[in-house]
């Protein structure tokens, strides 16, 4: 990789703990970190614990090593700043234009991608004043995550928590990788997501399953999410993913509860994303009690399957029907592999034509691709013909492209 160099900025909150996981992974990337803290920031995490992570002096203002003019030259130098946690206080001094120490005066010189990650109660998030620096901030270009909802200072719970640090450092590494800024331009669309495989029953203990991790579908939820949709996010077996910040998740198991969920929120949702893989087959019975085997037995017993409902064709089909007035876009998943009767994308445009979908990505797999990997490519079919390269990169890169075409998409539809 191209190590880049990245300011970690520390406002002064009790989330300013979580900074120290964030300075570590973005470390361990391969980059160059360097951590300014505000001074409210050290009475929560010392300078020693920064040094310790980052391999770099910590200072919080600007007479310090003055011959080098770091209040200048941090930003300056910079190919990525990011704040976490940013405060309401310090939300309002970089709207300011303050610059009355090294973090603020860093921001002023900084002319790379700026990342806010919000952190504070509730009341404070949702308070006006905040809500014209984060749009201010976004109509300048900055990045300004949306929080995560959960437990926060003593008993108190709702948004306004700092999103995890995996999540945040996933956002500074999509920053670096895309070369230009990440717009806010979903507020007020409905996206519904439904990521992961389903699990089909066969007794108490067995099923039938797929490969699917969720890490593509959840990328999706995450950035749509962050460029301000509002999101609801169907999960099935997702192996532990953190739910995204910014988005209600819902969990089910089978594919008959993706359908019931599906169903149930789809006339609301102006954007459905189907990137759950979901079982084509289930058995057509399911044992009261876990089958065991027979002594002396040697054949196993005879599963009968069925099939399962199409989602997404039941979807378009809803559309088409005139039972989803606000549904503007439907995207597909095709997880293809070339056979005698033709290649990947042999297969994907038969099945875009097939679901009858307005996009489909479509995913080479096998021998490690796609499925239970971070990285994934592939393409992007339109049923109006166009067709493009998704470039090899991390799930959140892809996703990020997707939700670019389902972007470009809606505004054709608006025009």
């Amino acid at each position: 990789m191209n190590p880049k160099r990245i300011i970690v900025g520390v406002a002064g909150g009790i989330a300013a703990y979580k900074a120290c996981s964030l300075v570590r992974q973005l470390s361990e990337a391969g980059h160059d970190v360097r951590v300014i803290p505000t001074e409210s920031a050290l009475r929560f995490v010392g300078a020693a614990t920064f040094e310790a992570l980052s391999g770099h002096p910590v200072r919080t203002g600007v007479f310090e090593d003055v011959d080098e003019v770091p209040h200048v030259r941090l930003g300056q130098e910079a190919d990525l700043v990011v704040i976490a946690p940013a405060t309401a206080d310090l939300l309002a001094r970089a709207v300011a234009g303050r610059a009355d120490d090294l973090l603020t005066a860093t921001l002023l010189t900084a002319r790379c991608p700026v990342l806010y990650a919000p952190a504070m109660h509730t009341e404070m998030w949702q308070h006006p004043a905040t809500q014209h620096n984060v749009d201010t901030l976004r109509r300048r270009g900055a990045v300004v995550l949306e929080p995560a909802s959960g437990r926060l200072t003593g008993a108190d719970s709702g948004a306004g928590r700092l999103p995890e640090p995996e999540e945040i450092a996933t956002f500074a590494q999509l920053l670096l990788s895309r070369h230009d800024a990440l717009p806010h331009d979903l507020s007020g669309v409905k996206v519904l997501v439904t990521a992961g495989g389903t699990r089909e029953a066969i007794d108490p203990v067995r099923f039938i399953g797929n490969r699917s991790s969720g890490k593509q579908g959840y990328a999706v939820a995450r950035v749509a999410a962050q460029r301000g949709a509002d999101v609801t996010l169907i999960a099935g077996n997702t192996v532990g993913l953190a739910d995204p910040a910014g988005a209600h998740v819902l969990h089910i198991t089978s594919a008959a509860q993706l359908h019931e969920a599906v169903t149930k929120h789809a006339p609301d949702a102006h954007v459905l994303v189907m990137a759950a893989a979901v079982a084509d087959f289930r058995p057509a019975s399911v044992a009261a009690t876990k089958i065991k085997k027979q002594p002396g037995v040697q054949e196993g017993p005879t599963i009968e399957l069925v099939r399962t409902d199409d989602v997404l064709a039941g979807v378009v089909h809803q559309r088409i029907d005139g039972q989803l007035p606000n549904m503007r876009a439907v995207v597909g998943f095709a997880a293809e592999t070339g056979d005698a009767n033709g290649d990947v994308l042999f297969h994907a445009r038969t099945k875009l034509a097939r679901k009858g979908c307005d996009l489909l990505v479509v995913n080479a797999v096998g021998e490690g691709r796609a499925f239970e990997v971070d990285s994934n490519d592939g393409w992007l079919l339109g049923a109006d013909g166009t067709e493009a390269a998704l470039e090899h990169g991390s799930k959140t890169l892809m996703a990020s492209r997707i939700v670019d075409a389902i972007a470009s998409f809606l505004r054709v539809g608006d025009a």
